[in-house]
């Protein structure tokens, strides 16, 4: 399992363990699973999708370390 936090700049859009995280990288969606390699990368406009769940976003960045996923994105309407 993966502990998924996600902020934007006015809350704290989800915190809750996950399967899986899809983010939309700057470089090409990606997608993130336990036990992921450690980075840090930018995010461009598209959707997160975790446990069923989608959240559309304009950009931001992830960090992923030790199982725990971070991502501060600018939420889309």
């Amino acid at each position: 399992m993966l502990k998924l936090k996600i902020v934007s700049p006015e809350k704290i859009e989800y915190t809750g363990e996950v399967e899986r995280v899809v983010v939309p990288g700057t470089q090409g969606q990606f997608e993130i699973l336990t036990n992921h390699a450690p980075i840090i990368s930018t995010l461009q406009k598209g959707v997160v999708e975790f446990d069923g769940q989608q959240l559309p976003i304009l950009g931001g960045f992830v960090e992923v370390q030790k199982n725990e996923v971070s991502l501060c994105v600018e939420k889309s309407e």
